[in-house]
């Protein structure tokens, strides 16, 4: 397990605007201040692997701006929480760059399923992929789900 240079618990949590993945950064935050630690919030970026019959050309700086766009308003919602949060734009599969992360962190927190899940999947493909192969511990967080209050009598 890697810890950062300045001895600080790094808690690398992917980013990709999901509801799951604004619960994944909200624990990573909630357990950064616990830990006296810092956040790395990472979003990953890829081309498609597909073509185009009709000849459709892509515009594939949006690819990266629509991934940069999510993760400074994820950074933006976060922001006043008392924690060092900074940021990692990665061109490349998100699981195999949460995976390169872990080797430098002390824990990765990912969501249960991301922006591409099909209802009902229990993880992801990202967070299965992540859950065996990092280098860290790693926590799924299930996110979606509405938030139960208690109420003071």
């Amino acid at each position: 397990m890697g810890s950062s240079s300045n001895g600080a618990f790094k808690i690398v949590v992917g980013v990709d605007g999901s509801e799951s993945a604004q619960a994944a950064m909200d624990w990573a935050v909630d357990e950064a201040r616990l830990r006296n630690g810092r956040v790395v919030a990472l979003s990953a970026w890829h081309y498609p692997y597909v073509s185009d019959a009709l000849g459709q050309v892509w515009e594939y700086q949006g690819f990266e701006d629509d991934a940069r766009t999510v993760l400074d308003q994820e950074l933006e919602r976060v922001r006043n929480r008392g924690v060092e949060v900074t940021s990692s734009l990665i061109e490349g599969n998100p699981a195999s760059a949460l995976v390169d992360a872990s080797q430098q962190a002390d824990l990765i927190v990912v969501g249960s399923h991301g922006r591409g899940g099909f209802t009902g999947m229990l993880l992801g493909s990202v967070s299965m992929q992540t859950v065996h192969h990092a280098h860290c511990p790693v926590l799924v967080v299930r996110g979606g789900a509405p938030a139960t209050k208690v109420r003071e009598t």
